[in-house]
């Protein structure tokens, strides 16, 4: 999977997505990232890539020019249109089964916003989607597009150590992931369940799966289906 983020700030993101399994995994080629600064492709001579809105009103918007030059620098390279994605809070919310969709795509482009946002007509030019990481907002759209990154090459074949690293975690299945333990088997008084020491699999699974439904009932009770309880 190929990822280009078109960003004010490519040292911020490169710092985070270079490090831990991301950052591995860029390393063994199973994913490839690369941020782009949209002030290299600015035609003004200060590298200007914003200015007042039309009609008024606070702050500023990220200039149609820019963003354009960018996008076509790495469009014109590619035999088919890259997905490109535009982070923002009017969005489609992000979700694992959405991050599933995502990691099947060969090659997106993630654009991160800031100030008021982009021109519409950007939006309206490039944008396949638009996805937002939560009914809030945020001072641009680098933290989301990390979150987005993560979520999505996670799932990537290869990513993580086996399928099985994430068939179990929270959301996967509809359900809030089951506790976890490790040693020492007692902690402040409190000891691992007995069932987990048994070495009883089939019961270990069952115990689980009783488990995951309860944290979700406790902790996250939108995400309960009538089939997922009976």
């Amino acid at each position: 999977m190929i990822i280009d983020i078109l960003t004010l700030f490519p040292e911020m993101m490169d710092a985070v997505l270079g490090e831990s399994i991301i950052g591995r995994a860029q390393q063994k080629g199973i994913v490839e990232i690369k941020s782009h600064n949209i002030r290299d492709f600015s035609t003004d001579k200060h590298r200007r890539v914003d200015d007042y809105p039309y009609g008024g009103g606070k702050g500023m918007v990220m200039q149609p020019g820019p963003i354009y030059n960018a996008y076509r620098s790495i469009a014109n390279g590619c035999e088919k249109k890259p997905f490109v994605i535009y982070m923002s809070p009017q969005g489609k919310v992000l979700n694992q089964a959405l991050a599933g969709e995502l990691s099947k795509l060969e090659h997106i482009i993630i654009l991160c916003g800031h100030y008021e946002g982009v021109d519409e007509r950007i939006i309206e030019e490039i944008v396949d989607m638009e996805v937002s990481i939560g009914d809030y907002v945020l001072t641009g759209g680098e933290i989301p597009a990390m979150v987005l990154c993560d979520c999505v090459c996670r799932l990537v074949p290869g990513v993580l150590s086996s399928e099985e690293s994430f068939l179990d975690e929270s959301h996967y299945s509809g359900l809030l992931e089951y506790p976890q333990y490790t040693r020492p088997p007692e902690f402040l008084g409190r000891k691992v369940p007995e069932v987990l020491l048994s070495g009883h699999h089939e019961n270990i699974a069952k115990w689980r799966r009783e488990q995951s439904v309860l944290r979700t009932r406790a902790k996250r009770p939108d995400l309960l289906e009538e089939d997922l309880i009976k």
